[in-house]
């Protein structure tokens, strides 16, 4: 039962521990696509109570094209008391056919927010990737469980996730 999760990464660019969601933002060295691949059969094992993430979700993860910097975002920016948040169209396709699309702004939690929560007691380092979630129909078990349907990638699928300004990211699926 392998999965794509598209979601949006932050790329932290400088350290810091205990940070404020007012400053979380100048911590982000800018943001790049990001796909979290998941073993569904895998992780509904390890998470029968639906206690969140579990050693299941630790299958694989692409990233890319493109690190973009909040400076070259600067047009599509929206501010909130949140920490920001930007108007960018995401647009998710398997073997060409569009399955998912969204905007980078429906983010339930903004970076600030999620970067406020994850440095708590915790170093977070300049590097470290923290991922957006997944966007809204942005993976196969929530389509599935919309339509009633049980679809999961297969060897030989082309995934394909763009965003505006952030570029596409283009994955096959292969077996070893």
């Amino acid at each position: 039962q392998l999965d794509f999760e598209f979601e949006i990464a932050a790329v932290i660019g400088k350290g810091g521990r205990d940070i404020k969601k007012e400053d979380a933002d100048t911590y982000i060295a800018g943001f790049i696509i990001m796909n979290d691949w998941s073993s569904r059969k895998i992780q509904m094992k390890e998470m029968k109570l639906n206690l969140g993430p579990a050693k299941g979700k630790d299958f694989a993860t692409s990233i890319g094209p493109y690190l973009v910097t909040q400076d070259e975002l600067k047009d599509k920016r929206i501010k909130s008391s949140d920490g920001a948040r930007y108007d960018l169209n995401m647009r998710g396709y398997i073997n060409d056919e569009l399955v998912s699309s969204d905007n980078f702004k429906n983010m339930t939690w903004t970076f600030a927010q999620i970067i406020e929560r994850v440095s708590s007691g915790v170093n977070v380092y300049p590097g470290d990737l923290i991922g957006s979630g997944t966007c809204g129909t942005g993976c196969l078990l929530e389509l599935n469980s919309t339509n009633n349907t049980d679809i999961w990638l297969k060897t030989g699928d082309r995934v394909k996730l763009s965003v505006d300004i952030l570029g596409t990211l283009n994955n096959e699926v292969t077996s070893n």
